[in-house]
């Protein structure tokens, strides 16, 4: 490409080809976005249950504080206002009795010690096996390392409860995948950015508004930057011709300079036979075959009463990892007297093969133990949504088969959350793969941009360590 090439259609409407495209688009670049779903924004979207007559999120997204490029993005569609941030975490045991973790004035890492210690959900032996992991982890992780975090668990001496009640809720949930199938090397980044860089780094953010309006903004951002998006727009053959790029979408066809393709690992897949057929391409994807699934299931259940004052938490020895009260974040939505809950399981795949009348009774079940005023509310309605694709799995050495943003096609650019970003599955990586195929575009044309946002830094004692 060079400096007068300006044309660009982006392939995938999720976070990753949202985030590139708004970047181009800032740059002065012409976008069209294609999106074969009737809606932006992905795997991050809201609809109508036609059970429950309710808006329900798939699944209850958040960010945290060390999600830089995440935040940038929010910020760059101006609704950074509408993420509500939370600085401590509540921990249930069944019975009620709750552990507070929140940041105190030391420096990092030792910034919530004072919680950690007064912590009534772990033994001094769970105290003390944890902080043997936690000294492990001063010190990061090698992405070439062939050890899980399952090991690590045994090979540290974690106790049972420490496993059960600290690490499997906070990274297992983090990195939605089982224990024996995480990489060790991405259990370490993610617990150094959450908890041990800052606290900063460990707040939790949650959308007030439902995904699929949160990201309607994007398209907003877009069409007011003179860039066409285009739903329902599957598509089904790209091919180069005299220097340009023709993509074939049902009835529709369009041209551009280059193609950034913002899709899922599976989704490409299903595209190798409309993309030319090159020594390189066969490598792509070859290396696709190499990525795995894993799931995740939120229950939704209304209750005719307010149950509970937190607005999330963690409950522990229960099938259910996490709650959020919906009813609360979002108030201006969920107007009525009673309580919307939404109840999360990372890596649920023994909730799969369960029937929807299973898994509600099994909350009502469980979910009494932990808020009281649950034995004397009715159920008014529920709703389960199984995500059985909802991340790539983080399993060990997975980062010598993750692409870069350079596809084997030269014009053509891979987005999404499965690329080489240095993150995990989750919504920050697919904002850092759209800014990183961005980037890539711009140099290739002679126009080189800056879009990726640099990590939040070691604070305090941290500095020594990193």
């Amino acid at each position: 490409m060079t400096s007068r090439s300006r044309n660009v259609v982006v392939v995938g409407g999720g976070v990753a080809g949202l985030s590139a495209a708004c970047a181009l688009a800032d740059s002065g670049y012409r976008v069209r976005l294609l999106e074969r779903r009737p809606y932006v924004g992905g795997r991050a979207s809201s609809y109508e249950h036609p059970g429950a007559g309710e808006v329900i999120d798939n699944c209850q997204h958040i960010l945290l504080g060390c999600c830089t490029n995440l935040v940038d993005f929010y910020r760059r569609l101006g609704v950074a206002d509408e993420i509500q941030w939370f600085d401590r975490t509540v921990f249930i045991e069944p019975g009620g009795r709750q552990t507070v973790l929140e940041p105190n004035a030391l420096p990092a890492p030792l910034h919530m010690s004072f919680a950690f210690l007064r912590a009534h959900a772990f033994s001094v032996a769970d105290k003390l096996a944890i902080i043997r992991g936690i000294l492990s982890f001063l010190k990061d992780v090698s992405p070439d390392t062939t050890e899980t975090f399952a090991h690590w668990l045994v090979r540290t001496g974690q106790t049972t409860s420490a496993t059960d009640r600290f690490w499997k809720l906070v990274l297992a949930s983090a990195l939605n995948e089982d224990p024996e199938c995480i990489s060790l090397h991405y259990a370490a980044k993610v617990f150094r950015e959450v908890f041990l860089f800052s606290a900063r780094g460990g707040e939790m953010g949650i959308p007030r508004l439902p995904l699929s309006e949160l990201y309607g903004k994007a398209a907003d951002y877009l069409k007011a930057r003179g860039a066409e998006i285009h739903l329902r727009t599957g598509v089904d053959l790209i091919r180069q011709q005299d220097g340009l790029w023709f993509i074939v979408a049902g009835e529709q066809s369009f041209t551009a300079d280059a193609v950034v393709l913002a899709l899922s690992f599976e989704a490409m897949q299903k595209l190798q036979s409309a993309l030319p057929q090159t020594e390189g391409a066969e490598a792509l994807f070859a290396t696709l075959r190499g990525f795995g699934h894993s799931p995740i299931t939120s229950i939704h259940l209304w209750f005719d009463r307010e149950v509970t004052s937190l607005d999330h938490a963690v409950l522990l020895d229960t099938p259910f990892h996490w709650m959020y009260n919906k009813s609360r974040l979002q108030p201006e939505i969920r107007n009525s007297a009673g309580s919307y809950l939404e109840l999360v399981v990372s890596a649920s795949r023994a909730l799969i093969p369960m029937q929807r009348q299973e898994i509600v009774d099994l909350a009502t079940h469980e979910l009494p133990k932990f808020f009281p005023a649950l034995r004397s509310a009715r159920l008014d309605k529920a709703a389960v949504v199984k995500e059985v694709r909802a991340t790539y799995s983080v399993r060990p050495l997975l980062d010598q088969i993750r692409p870069g943003a350079e596809g084997p096609w030269p014009g053509i650019y891979l987005a999404g959350d499965w690329t080489a970003t240095g993150w995990p599955a989750t919504m920050e990586g697919g904002v850092r793969s759209g800014y990183l195929a961005a980037e890539a575009l711009t140099r290739d044309s002679g126009d080189e941009k800056k879009f990726l946002v640099p990590d939040l830094p070691p604070r305090g004692l941290m500095r020594l360590f990193a």
